[in-house]
């Protein structure tokens, strides 16, 4: 199609830094070379820990002209979108679910672009190119998945490839209204819950914490230590061990600090939680967080609040924070939905998996209605 030929590249590191982030930008940091090449590079993600990458490429000729990150999944973990049960019905119909091809960021359940093509080039033409691949392959594994693309690109997809199947569940996010300050965003609360936001709030100061932000190259290798460590206090509470590793994050701040914002508290001069958060375009990422501490409300400061007053100080138009938590909608944050494609090419499979998922969608619906109607604020617009 078009000339346009199509390679899996095992490493991301196999395009030169400046040729891959050309293509992507930078408004969508997860995407980024040295995002995906820190994860690749400290061993986050190879075929030990069931990440296999295989990143597809689009080339016009010897010209980079549109990626996509794509990996050989031999589990489902780190992927917030759950097909435990589909696997399971697979497997016990004596079908082999792993390995499965999944298109996403490893660890991110942050909602954004997945495929990328140069602006000369047709992404209808792209995105039937990738299917046919895909569907070439389709002998090889079980299925193949495409995780929190925004809703533009879920649309275009399922236009170019009507066999996918889509899922739907729900996330939520802060996005500027107009607020100004933080203060201006209280405003916009009942009285009831402007009170207990200021109480938090108030709480984790009676508690002797306070709470700082550091940016860039403010963030040192001894705040990044101390934040590694609250991280992974976060993991070992579960029972876990941390999807990430300190290296990881150690090379994040040595290639891309310009996209990190690190809240750390302290009671005294001593730093006791930290939340690391990323910044791309107009946009904040509440991503990874920890606390070497037992204090009442500092999670909801740190993770939510702190964020809030980032991007009005700065002025982000939206922030992520992170999947999951009801508790997020009265802190201000909206549900919005959150949408993946999946292609299975088993016949009776995705007409099972099909049926699924449309009373899926009509649930989540009706939860995403009932969300709206508990928000703090004193009108809502749809």
């Amino acid at each position: 199609m078009m000339g346009l030929t199509i390679r899996e590249l095992p490493r991301v590191a196999e395009v030169p830094l400046d040729t891959w982030n050309a293509l992507v930008g930078s408004r969508y940091p997860f995407l980024r070379h040295e995002f995906l090449d820190a994860l690749e590079s400290t061993g986050c993600v190879d075929a030990e820990s069931g990440w296999s990458p295989r990143h597809l490429s689009l080339w016009q000729d010897a010209r980079l002209v549109g990626v996509l990150p794509h990996y050989l999944k031999t589990h489902s973990f780190g992927e917030y979108v759950f097909d435990w049960s589909w696997a399971d019905a697979w497997e016990r119909a004596g079908g082999r679910y792993y390995p499965k091809r999944l298109s996403a960021i490893p660890f991110t359940p942050a909602v954004g672009p997945r495929l990328i093509v140069a602006s000369d080039i047709s992404r209808a033409q792209a995105m039937q190119a990738v299917a046919a691949f895909l569907e070439e392959r389709g002998n090889d594994v079980s299925s193949w998945h495409l995780l929190f693309a925004d809703e533009q690109e879920v649309t275009q997809w399922q236009a170019q490839w009507p066999a996918l199947l889509r899922r739907e569940a729900v996330r939520f996010e802060w996005r500027d209204a107009h607020y100004g300050d933080f203060e201006g965003f209280l405003a916009s609360m009942v009285g009831k819950r402007r009170k207990e936001i200021r109480r938090e709030r108030r709480k984790v100061a009676e508690q002797g914490v306070s709470l700082h932000r550091l940016s860039g190259n403010d963030i040192d290798a001894a705040a990044l230590a101390h934040f590694y460590r609250c991280y992974r206090i976060t993991y070992l509470e579960r029972g876990q061990l941390p999807y990430l590793s300190e290296a990881f994050f150690t090379r994040l701040r040595a290639t891309m600090g310009e996209a990190l914002m690190l809240v750390q508290a302290r009671q005294g001069d001593t730093p006791v939680a930290a939340a690391l958060y990323l910044q791309g375009g107009d946009t904040l990422f509440g991503r990874y967080w920890g606390s070497e501490v037992m204090a009442d409300c500092l999670h909801f400061e740190a993770c939510y609040y702190q964020g809030i007053e980032y991007c009005l100080e700065q002025g982000l138009q939206r922030f992520d924070p992170g999947t999951q938590g009801e508790h997020k909608l009265l802190r201000g944050f909206s549900p919005e939905r959150s949408t993946s494609l999946h292609y299975l090419p088993h016949a009776g499979f995705r007409e099972a998996v099909a049926r699924f998922c449309v009373e899926e969608r009509q649930a989540m619906a009706h939860y995403r209605l009932a969300c709206r109607e508990r928000l703090p604020f004193r009108t809502y617009n749809e």
